[in-house]
């Protein structure tokens, strides 16, 4: 069911990792990239489709308006269009953020708690999403939305660069 953003997985990880903002992710047990950040786990929500596989993907970012800039444009955006073709509508938030002390690696067991913890409590500093946010100290925060299209823009030109170098 979910084929079409799997086969995009290899271009979407490159293009996270060029983007303003990125820190690092994580990787998957017995695939190549990135170490695991520990065993891979998933939310209780999540159900075996049939494929043996779950999109997730666990990635340290400097802010917010950075992630929010790669998840709403580019080849992000383009496969959130097809989101309803590959997926079933959700009832569970479809992400988790939430900020990390500098030097500090999560792992999937911790993303889990947090992502669960979203969506059974809500938006809080433990554990929140791009509509309802908060600060490093716990303050409710708006993303600048300037920022948000300067590293939209500033991410295309890296995208494009990209791809004359793979031409």
């Amino acid at each position: 069911m979910n084929q079409g953003f799997h086969d995009r997985n290899d271009r979407n990880f490159l293009i996270a990792e060029t983007s303003v903002g990125f820190i690092a992710r994580s990787g998957y047990d017995e695939e190549p990239g990135p170490e695991s950040w520990g065993v891979q786990v998933f939310p209780r929500f999540y159900s075996e489709r049939g494929d043996g596989w779950s999109p997730s993907t666990l990635s340290l970012w400097k802010d917010l308006a950075s992630p929010m800039a790669f998840s709403y444009a580019g080849i992000h955006r383009e496969a959130m269009r097809h989101g309803r073709e590959w997926f079933l509508k959700p009832a569970w938030p479809p992400y988790v953020l939430w900020w990390v002390e500098r030097d500090y690696t999560p792992t999937w067991t911790e993303a889990v708690v947090r992502h669960e913890f979203l969506h059974d409590h809500k938006a809080s500093p433990f554990a929140f999403d791009f509509k309802t946010c908060f600060d490093e100290d716990g303050r409710p925060v708006t993303i600048d939305s300037q920022v948000v299209k300067q590293n939209m823009r500033l991410n295309e030109e890296r995208q494009q660069m990209i791809q004359i170098v793979n031409s």
